[in-house]
């Protein structure tokens, strides 16, 4: 994520942020300029325009209409088609918002998958709804549990182009009970995101592509047997040299799976060296002087890195400092994976195919 500014204070703001806590002035993001921005009310008083632009032919925006429900802060050209931004215009269903806690978990959903779409478009790559684009677009369920004791609980999973996500997944208690019962050494509610739209674009920029072999050669043949992967790996467990080929545990499950998690971790990757770069930050531990493999300068835009060797070098330092400074703080570690080449060269694929689909 990148580090945002008022245009007319220069206060420091948080993607999130919907005013500015010094000037006051309403803020929304625009989701073309992927721009947080100050914004001046027109004399109706539900349009705006952005803050220095007086020419008479410039453009007015709305907020989105979740803006009402607290759950976004991004805008809409004045007269669009629909009341929705970019990002909430992929909801299919949400939650229904009489119930309390339904809300609660409901924008914490929303500022997960906020984030998620900003990494998408500063990617370049497609984001379009399936109302748009029935076929090939994409849509998200937000949906809670039946009340009904004994009732199928709802599963968190992509299906052509579909993601459904449990909105238990934004209660921090039940997202941990669930993270220890799959012993897992990570679960959040952004790496579910990122992981099931991983799902997604695999469809989109691997499937009955000329990228389709070399992921073969990578992650494995996805023809195999999803649902049979699947059991076979609840029911004996990983390879006992996993560790050595992937990401995680559930990625050696199937290649589509390896693809997914790896997926994620890319984006945990590419959009924390981001906010590394947007904050200036070096890492260079006084102790290790003769480590050079611990020092980095974070002094690119990793989107805009062709190599990603240069990413990972820049990673390793930055992970190991946060590491530090979560254990100062009585906090697991931020990041608990070790990156072994084998994955290395996943995501060194997967960075060339996203820089070939966003250009």
């Amino acid at each position: 994520m990148q580090l945002f500014k008022c245009t007319h204070c220069g206060q420091l703001l948080y993607f999130e942020n919907d005013k500015c806590e010094k000037c006051q002035y309403p803020l929304g993001f625009e989701s073309q300029q992927l721009r947080l921005l100050p914004l001046v009310p027109e004399p109706d008083g539900s349009t705006f325009r952005l803050y220095g632009a007086t020419e008479p032919t410039a453009p007015t925006y709305t907020y989105c209409h979740n803006h009402t429900e607290q759950a976004c802060n991004w805008l809409v050209p004045a007269g669009n088609a629909t009341p929705f931004c970019t990002a909430c215009a992929l909801n299919h269903t949400i939650p229904n918002l009489e119930q309390p806690e339904h809300r609660a978990r409901w924008q914490r959903l929303e500022v997960a998958k906020h984030r998620l779409v900003y990494s998408l478009l500063r990617m370049g790559l497609p984001v379009v709804s399936k109302a748009v684009d029935p076929e090939r677009g994409l849509w998200f369920d937000f949906l809670a549990d039946p009340n009904k004791e004994g009732g199928e609980r709802v599963m968190t999973g992509h299906d052509e182009g579909l993601i459904t996500i449990n909105i238990a997944e934004a209660d921090d208690i039940e997202r941990e009970m669930a993270r220890k019962a799959m012993a897992e050494m990570y679960r959040t509610l952004l790496g579910h995101f990122r992981h099931e739209v991983g799902h997604y674009y695999w469809d989109r920029l691997i499937d009955n592509t000329l990228h389709l072999t070399e992921f073969r050669a990578l992650f494995g043949d996805e023809q195999e047997d999803y649902g049979e992967a699947l059991k076979r790996h609840y029911a004996q467990g990983p390879p006992t040299d996993w560790a050595q080929h992937f990401i995680s545990s559930y990625a050696s499950s199937h290649p589509w799976e390896d693809w997914a998690e790896t997926w994620a971790h890319y984006l945990h990757i590419v959009d924390t060296l981001q906010t590394a770069h947007a904050f200036g930050l070096s890492v260079n531990p006084v102790v290790a002087e003769t480590h050079q493999h611990l020092q980095a300068t974070i002094e690119e835009e990793p989107y805009e890195q062709d190599d990603f060797q240069r990413i990972m070098d820049q990673w390793l330092p930055l992970t190991f400092a946060m590491n530090s400074l979560n254990r100062s703080m009585g906090q697991p570690d931020s990041y608990p994976f070790i990156i072994r080449p084998a994955v290395v060269e996943k995501m060194s694929f997967i960075h060339r195919v996203c820089q070939e689909a966003g250009h």
